[in-house]
């Protein structure tokens, strides 16, 4: 919610997907215990060259710090990996370090960005993003690691996520099986992913806007990436461009 009490809904996607809610909610239950250590990935090969060069639209603007601003792949997608890391787990993060490279010579933003992080309870985080990856296309993956087990999921395999507590085999959680709580918009054995995740936010949004319109009081229980989580964004880009122009220094969140 915004000062004015209006509601402000951001499109995080991947906070739509059911067995990434799973995975946020087996954490909360405590069922891998304190969390020790979140990685996340995010990986594409579609700016491994100069496309921006050659009319490429979509590459342009990310391509250019006038319209893009100051964060590059750290800005794009680099912010989806790290709303990800943080909604999964339930953990504020108060330091970061960065690097960040353009490798394709002449680019002017980064199109590679490796990411330490730093939790409050004393876990730890990495984020590598990368859109000059050969061979990945939308490589998103979370792993979240406590001192009773982990959990693993990856977005090109959307329905299935890998639950390993300590000392026992991993378990493969698959939407709508047995044992998964998190309601699902398709029938189990149907792919749910992408445009499903859009759909799940939207309608949640638009309950939340006709809530507020009714006058109720808002539902603190919602999952919903709010102003809140844009803000927390903006300054994740920021302390990583700020990191990295102070020579890969720890900045605090």
């Amino acid at each position: 919610m915004t000062e004015t009490g209006i509601p402000f809904i951001l499109t995080q996607t991947y906070t739509g997907y059911p067995m990434v809610r799973e995975a946020r909610a087996l954490v909360a239950a405590g069922r891998i215990g304190h969390v020790r250590h979140v990685q996340v990935e995010y990986l594409q090969d579609w700016l491994a060259e100069p496309v921006e060069r050659g009319g490429q639209k979509q590459a342009a603007w990310r391509a250019d710090p006038a319209q893009s601003g100051a964060g590059g792949c750290i800005a794009d997608i680099g912010t989806h990996a790290f709303n990800l890391a943080t909604f999964v787990s339930g953990l504020v993060p108060h330091a970061l370090l960065a690097d960040l490279t353009a490798f394709v010579p002449g680019r002017a933003l980064d199109d590679n960005a490796a990411l330490l992080l730093r939790f409050e309870g004393g876990a730890k985080g990495i984020i590598w993003a990368s859109q000059v990856a050969p061979g990945t296309k939308n490589g998103l993956r979370l792993r979240v690691v406590g001192e009773a087990g982990g959990l693993m999921w990856d977005q090109e395999h959307p329905d299935d996520l890998e639950f390993t507590p300590l000392g026992q085999p991993t378990q493969s959680l698959r939407r709508g099986g047995e044992g998964v709580a998190t309601a699902s918009r398709l029938p189990a054995g149907h792919p749910e992913g992408y445009l499903e995740a859009f759909a799940t936010l939207y309608a949640e949004a638009a309950g939340m806007v006709r809530r507020f319109r009714e006058g109720a009081k808002p539902d603190q229980a919602t999952m919903l990436p709010t102003v809140t989580d844009g803000l927390a964004g903006m300054r994740f880009i920021s302390a990583g461009v700020r990191s990295h122009e102070g020579g890969a220094v720890w900045i605090n969140l």
